[in-house]
């Protein structure tokens, strides 16, 4: 057998393995669409008999602390407390660690809402960072709810483990300080964890929007607007496929892996029993969601990860490149290192769908996926080097792989039309058809970029730890 022969085999091989995976991710996008889709139909059903203000009114609904991690979050501090305070929900605080901030975040706070320190004792159930300046409380009557905590630095997950030592409440909604908060999210948050009789819920996450030119006054959102910058729209398109398509449809198989940081409700005692957050990776929220369900599995636990499809969180994306890359770069380690560390997971029959189901597609579709996808450029290349190239078959291929996310991102873009429309204005429907049509063009090409740099920098960059994502603030238009 001559090389020749050997390099002709070889190449058969790659292309039929190429095209089974394209096969297979296709098919999962469309099987994850009609699984997002009826579970879409269900929830709206059942919530359209749902009176949330006998939730708000109740003197029983089960209390929670909002746990804000703040770190150099000067610019945007004071308004997002208001807006935590704002919250429609009885039986609540809020719960601010500032974790070691170098700029005046804890000044505007002490002048803003009165605050005093206090003796204040913490049940040290997980071990963190030391006190810095101490425990703070307002003087005020209004600000009542309001808990702040100066610690020395140790990172968002220590900070979040402080909040749960300090917690005197049954469930914790761990939220990133530069959030946006609707009014009527913990009514909604919360409920399914009143719903299910016959298992435990651990955790509730629900869909996170981006807040890029939108009009925000002291803590309340007041418009909602399409940002005029290209990569902003395109993150949104994004947004509503990973939690309209993709975090719906495995709600509803309940196999869901990952609770958004931004924005997720766990409960407490569940958490502080799995050891809290993990300060050793950069993917905690991700990897504690893992965790508590790895917790259940194992103690032969009924229980429920669920998705709620209301946007009740928005936050402010990245608004360049060099950011946008930072930030998928430390959710691609984040992702590998959570499957590493729970790799006994994978193809475990002992762990249900979250072992047979969710970690291989996780694996597979998601970890893999940037590796596979420059792998078949490579592949490409070579092939233009050594070896004649059927261009229509090429064309094909890359046209199909082209039309496909296409019409994957236009399916959200009507989900989102048909529910919850929460971009209104004359003409933005248009704006997202043609976005949808620019984003694999403009902007995959720099997921994929920052996803094979995240992989380097797992294995050869350990000095790299969280990586910069700057905030120009949401207090205005």
């Amino acid at each position: 057998m001559d090389i020749n022969h050997i390099i002709y085999i070889v190449s058969e091989v790659f292309q039929y393995l190429f095209l089974l995976y394209a096969f297979l991710v296709i098919s999962s996008y469309i099987l994850l669409a009609i699984f997002s889709t009826k579970e879409m139909i269900m929830y709206l059903k059942k919530n359209s008999f749902v009176n949330y203000s006998d939730i708000l009114s109740s003197k029983i609904a089960p209390s929670i602390s909002i746990i804000a991690p703040a770190y150099n979050e000067s610019l945007n501090i004071v308004a997002n407390v208001r807006s935590l305070l704002s919250a429609h929900y009885v039986n609540y605080d809020v719960i601010i660690v500032n974790d070691g901030s170098k700029d005046d975040s804890l000044e505007k706070l002490i002048e803003t809402y009165q605050l005093v320190e206090v003796d204040y004792l913490i049940n040290e159930r997980i071990k963190t960072q030391k006190l810095r300046a101490g425990v703070f409380k307002s003087t005020n009557p209004a600000f009542e709810k309001l808990i702040v905590v100066d610690k020395e630095n140790g990172g968002k997950a220590d900070a979040l483990n402080l909040g749960l030592n300090i917690s005197n409440n049954d469930y914790v909604a761990c939220i990133d300080v530069d959030c946006l908060l609707l009014e009527d999210s913990l009514q909604k948050m919360i409920k399914p964890f009143l719903e299910y009789t016959d298992r435990k819920v651990i955790a509730s996450g629900g869909v996170i929007r981006i807040a890029n030119s939108c009009v925000i006054e002291n803590g309340k959102l007041m418009e909602v607007n399409f940002p005029n910058k290209m990569i902003e729209r395109m993150q949104i398109l994004e947004y509503f496929r990973a939690f309209l398509l993709g975090r719906m449809a495995w709600s509803r198989l309940n196999g869901l892996l990952v609770i958004s940081g931004a924005f997720g409700m766990f409960d407490k005692e569940i958490a502080i029993k799995v050891g809290g957050y993990d300060v050793n990776t950069v993917g905690e929220d991700m990897e504690i969601v893992v965790r508590m369900r790895r917790h259940m599995e194992e103690n032969k636990e009924k229980y429920k990860v669920a998705y709620i499809p209301d946007p009740l969180c928005w936050t402010e994306a990245p608004d360049n490149y060099k950011i946008f890359i930072s930030q998928r770069n430390r959710w691609t380690r984040g992702t590998i290192e959570t499957l590493k560390e729970h790799k006994v997971i994978g193809f475990n029959r002992k762990y249900g769908v979250l072992g047979m189901l969710s970690f291989p597609y996780w694996f597979f579709f998601e970890r893999m996926a940037p590796i596979i996808e420059v792998l078949g450029i490579i592949y490409f290349i070579l092939l233009l080097i050594f070896r004649d190239i059927r261009w229509d078959f090429a064309l094909s291929f890359f046209l199909a792989a082209y039309l496909s996310s296409i019409i994957f991102t236009v399916f959200a873009i009507f989900s989102e039309e048909l529910t919850y429309h929460q971009y209104k204005k004359k003409g933005t429907g248009k704006k997202l058809i043609i976005t949808a049509f620019l984003e694999p063009l403009l902007l995959h090409p720099f997921s994929l970029y920052a996803a094979i740099k995240g992989n380097f920098d797992y294995y050869f960059n350990k000095n790299i730890k969280w990586g910069a994502m700057t905030r120009k603030g949401l207090s205005k238009k």
